[in-house]
This record gives C-alpha cells, sequence and structure tokens, in this order.
C-alpha cells in the first residue's frame, strides 16, 4: 500500500484515526468509536467514512489475532500545495492490525513540559496531528516513567500522552472536564456512565494523596503507583465498580 505525496494527511497532518481492541473475536466499542470518527469528520470538514466498510476492513486486517490494535485512519487525502482544502475532499481509509497485550502491573507517571492545547479544536480530536504527545511520551520515558502526564496552557491537568486520566480522593472520582484540552475518550466514557465521577479543572497539587488511573480502549483501567518519582496510595474504586 503506497501513499500519495500530495495526502493532506501527510503534509498536514489533516485527518483522524482511530485505535480498537480486538478481542474475543469482536472490534470492542465498535460504534462509539466511529460515532467518534465521524463527529471529528464534521469539525475538520471532511465526508465521513462508510461505516459498513471500515468494518469489513478493521475485521480483515485484525483476522487470525487473539488481541490486536486495530487502527483506521481516514486521511483528507490529495490537495493542492498549502494550506486550503479542495472543494471536493476525497478522503483515504487506510487500516492497519498489530498484536496488543494488556500492560503487566501499575503504570508510572512523569509530568511533561509539553503542554496539552486546551485552546486548540484538535486537542479534542482523535487527529493526525499528535506530536505533542509523541514529545511528551517521550519525556516521560527518558526520565523513567511509562507515561507522560499533560498539564494544558493554563497548567491545569488535561491527560497522558495516549489516556484519559482519572484519580480518586477520599472515595470520590474526579476527571479532568473537557475544555482542559480532553479528548472524550472511548473508555473515559465508559468509565463515567458506570460511576458517578465529578469532571472538574484541576492542578498538579490536587494529585497529592490521591490514587491515580489511566484509561482508554487497549488497556481498560489502569492504576498508576508513581507520579513523579513519588509513591501512590491504592484504590480498586474504578476498577472494582
Amino acid at each position: 500500500m503506497s501513499l500519495a505525496a500530495d495526502d493532506r494527511g501527510f503534509t498536514l497532518g489533516h485527518g483522524l484515526f482511530e485505535t480498537i481492541l480486538f478481542e474475543g473475536g469482536v472490534l470492542q466499542a465498535w460504534d462509539a468509536h466511529l460515532a467518534r470518527l465521524t463527529r471529528g469528520c464534521a469539525v475538520l470538514g471532511l465526508p465521513a467514512p462508510d461505516l459498513g466498510a471500515c468494518e469489513l476492513a478493521a475485521l480483515d486486517a485484525a483476522g487470525g489475532l487473539a488481541r490486536a490494535a486495530v487502527r483506521l485512519t481516514w486521511s483528507a487525502g490529495p490537495g493542492e500545495r498549502g494550506l486550503d482544502p479542495p472543494a471536493d475532499p476525497k478522503p483515504r481509509l487506510t487500516v492497519t492490525a498489530a498484536p496488543s497485550a494488556l500492560p503487566v502491573g501499575p503504570a508510572t507517571l512523569v509530568t511533561a513540559h509539553v503542554r496539552r492545547n486546551d485552546q486548540s479544536p484538535t486537542s479534542r480530536l482523535k487527529s493526525l496531528s499528535y506530536l505533542d504527545n509523541v514529545l511528551a511520551r517521550a519525556e516521560a520515558r527518558a526520565a523513567g516513567g511509562d507515561e507522560a502526564l499533560m498539564l494544558n496552557t493554563r497548567g491545569e491537568i488535561a491527560c497522558a500522552a495516549a489516556a484519559n486520566v482519572f484519580w480518586v480522593r477520599d472515595g470520590v472520582v474526579f476527571t479532568p472536564a473537557l475544555d482542559c484540552g480532553v479528548l472524550d475518550g472511548v473508555e473515559r466514557a465508559a468509565v463515567m456512565a458506570r460511576l458517578d465521577v465529578r469532571e472538574v479543572r484541576a492542578g498538579p497539587a490536587d494529585l497529592a494523596g490521591a490514587a491515580i488511573f489511566l484509561t482508554n480502549s487497549l488497556i481498560g483501567v489502569r492504576p498508576v503507583s508513581h507520579l513523579d518519582g513519588v509513591e501512590l496510595p491504592r484504590s480498586d474504586r474504578i476498577t472494582r465498580s
């Protein structure tokens, strides 16, 4: 499979993606992922993909794998040089799959210097422009962590590089509000559907002494053992429910 040199996904990061867990022969939370992709298309001015074609391609890519990360990439397609999109965009669907084992044990978090741009509409999309997240993760890994904690431009807790963040204090579950520059994660929504979760604006000091969890579609709910080298308390408040 080749990529056209004038594809706006390649030249400008113009497009969207979804990462879906394939397990037990099923594309998990499929409807929620495709609904988010469709919402993102409306923001970027792209036609939505054919959902049936997406599903067939995803199942074909994941065939033979027991547990896989299936990635759907919806690139804006060809365009002239410059920023202006074509009047009649012709997006391109690419689907890949790779084995994806559950991580073992809790994660360690390191607060990254790279900030989440809460003022950008793309902070709430699974866009192809993910370089800030790449840099934040690299910074955390270089400091000995598994994952990065990202703050927004106001210094508020936003997310991890590839996960949503929850914390528990005095039996109450918190997570950053979407307008903190947070992606409306599929697993985030699942946790909020079964628990009473308070969406808040909060700073790093609010995490002191709290139990922290990460969520995304591939890891489910994963506890955090350390933040910036400080050991955290444990809680089963999220995983138990």
